[in-house]
């Protein structure tokens, strides 16, 4: 079986950035290459049968991802160097894609299966993981369907074969803060902000460009 690999394009290169490096302690790999006669800055999660990537236009040439929060402002961009107190992400330049891969296949291998959540506070607590305390993912997806927008999160169950879900809430309208808070002290609806707090959690929201059926909700 030859290997497959799905591109979902971010809305912005801040969506990118903020999902390569917001709240990582280790920031992701991303590698720029060629896709669809543009260059692009890409960053990829291994699923059992097939690549989930993430993608973006480079805005420009560079060797880093430069990331940081200032006074509730996301200042990101491509660097040369990591001279500022700021979160890098390595970019990895390919002169192209392997030629075996099979990229954005009809036939969906890894399709994620939906569940809906009641509210946001039960997919925030979802993103807990209770094998890999220490290593959490916090990414949260999101992406306008039809006249509403979807927010949710990745899970997957290792039986014979991994499952994978979409964990999501349907919203009413597009949130146009970039991260989820939430507090496990009290029971206060969590909202969506661009500033942080002491005491409190956050969850980074990345935005999508459109929907993908990978995510089930055909």
């Amino acid at each position: 079986m030859l290997p497959i690999q799905y591109f979902v394009e971010t809305a912005d290169f801040e969506s990118f950035a903020r999902f390569v490096c917001a709240l990582k302690e280790n920031p992701l790999r991303v590698y720029s290459h060629d896709l669809n006669k543009k260059k692009v800055l890409s960053s990829r999660r291994v699923l059992a049968n097939s690549l989930f990537s993430i993608y973006t236009v480079a805005p420009n040439n560079g060797r880093y991802i430069s990331y940081n929060v200032k006074n509730g402002k996301e200042e990101c961009s491509v660097v040369s160097s990591t001279k500022s107190f700021s979160q890098y992400a390595p970019i990895v330049h390919l002169s192209e894609l392997p030629s075996t891969l099979i990229i954005n296949p009809k036939k969906i291998e890894d399709k994620f299966t939906p569940i809906k959540v009641e509210d946001l506070g039960s997919l925030a607590r979802l993103t807990y993981d209770p094998e890999l305390p220490d290593e959490p993912d916090l990414t949260l997806f999101m992406f306008p369907q039809k006249t509403k927008w979807i927010i949710g999160y990745i899970t997957s169950l290792n039986l014979e074969d991994t499952l994978y879900f979409f964990n999501h809430v349907t919203l009413d309208k597009e949130p146009t803060k970039p991260f989820l808070q939430y507090s496990t002290n009290d029971d206060k609806t969590p909202i969506f902000t661009d500033k942080f707090e002491h005491g409190l959690s956050y969850l980074p929201v990345v935005k999508l460009k459109e929907y993908h059926p990978i995510f089930g909700l055909d």
